[in-house]
């Protein structure tokens, strides 16, 4: 089975992708206006062939939407290697095509792994996440999605999502290390971070900071505006609400999945109406970017949660 194609076996593809909140049901009321996003995610999850981000900025204009979150791999570079001056050259292109269309590039989602016992390894991936505030700098995005990391003890995937995310330290080693690790790796990026004046979005995703304790404590140490949470609705695998609102005073941006034809790895029926209200009560005011991570064709399914946000975050 491939990851992509990978269900939860409580019942997932049974409930409906997302609650569409009754016509009566009113919207919470926002200090400012929220601004709707799409994350070129939507159209491409890692299949073979890349879906174009240009195609995604284009449509992101056609919709009326302020922001595209551009998937760092999604990009026509090396994930890996140098950011020459081609790679600079293809990022004015994509920063111009979004001024024509009247949106933003407003982050960039990279992946990084802070939690290794290996200082090397460690220092690479804080080279790698210098490497991607250059990027982001050139396509004048003003964040970047970080992760803080796992231990990859259960390598497979659909293992790790039939262990609910959860996995053992590296034998020899501790949780409180694989902390410690990882706030050393973020504070070391910080700095260029700040100095870019792009903030570092910490996301509640696997490993460390896949619970609120375990997110906030990663945060913990920092005093710095140029570091926040990211929230992503539908990491929390149970009893989200609850888990989305102790994060939500920390947020500083939001990935707003959807499933509609059944999740790839797995489904939510999330009620956008009551995240809302969470990050209205929360004194939020910045971007929702959707997520469309559901089996159904991006044409349709990106329409219909645009439709169900604009209801939500008005």
């Amino acid at each position: 089975m491939k990851r992509r194609e990978f269900l939860f076996a409580a019942g997932a593809a049974a409930v409906a992708p997302i609650k569409n909140p009754p016509a009566a049901e009113q919207p919470p009321h926002f200090k400012k206006r929220i601004k709707l996003g799409i994350s070129t995610y939507s159209y491409w999850h890692f299949e073979e062939k890349k879906f174009p981000i240009e195609t995604v900025i284009e449509r992101a204009g056609n919709f009326g939407v302020e922001s595209v979150d551009v998937l760092h791999r999604q990009m026509d570079l090396k994930e890996k290697a140098p950011f020459d001056a081609a790679g600079r050259a293809y990022c004015r292109k994509l920063k111009r095509l979004a001024f024509r269309n009247g949106v933003n590039l407003v982050c960039l989602t990279t992946e990084q792994n802070f939690v290794s016992p290996d200082p090397n390894i460690r220092q690479s991936q804080v080279d790698h996440t210098l490497k991607c505030l250059e990027i982001a700098d050139a396509l004048g995005a003003a964040s970047i999605r970080v992760s803080a990391g796992r231990w990859n003890t259960v390598p497979d995937f659909e293992e790790f999502m039939k262990k609910r995310g959860l996995e053992p330290p590296l034998a020899g080693h501790t949780d409180d290390e694989a902390f410690e690790w990882a706030i050393d790796g973020l504070g070391k990026s910080l700095k260029r971070a700040e100095e870019f004046g792009i903030v570092l979005a910490v996301e509640n995703h696997w490993g460390v900071a896949a619970s609120p304790a375990g997110l906030l404590r990663v945060l913990a140490p920092f005093r710095s505006q140029y570091i926040g949470a990211l929230m992503d609705t539908g990491n929390f695998l149970e009893d989200p609400y609850d888990k989305l609102k102790q994060i939500a005073p920390k947020t500083v941006f939001v990935q707003a999945k959807t499933y509609y034809g059944g999740g790839l790895w797995y489904t939510f029926d999330l009620d956008y109406m009551r995240i809302a209200r969470i990050l209205a009560d929360s004194g939020y005011s910045g971007y929702v970017s959707l997520e469309m991570e559901g089996k159904e064709h991006a044409d349709t399914a990106v329409p219909k949660s645009l439709a169900i946000l604009r209801k939500c975050f008005v």
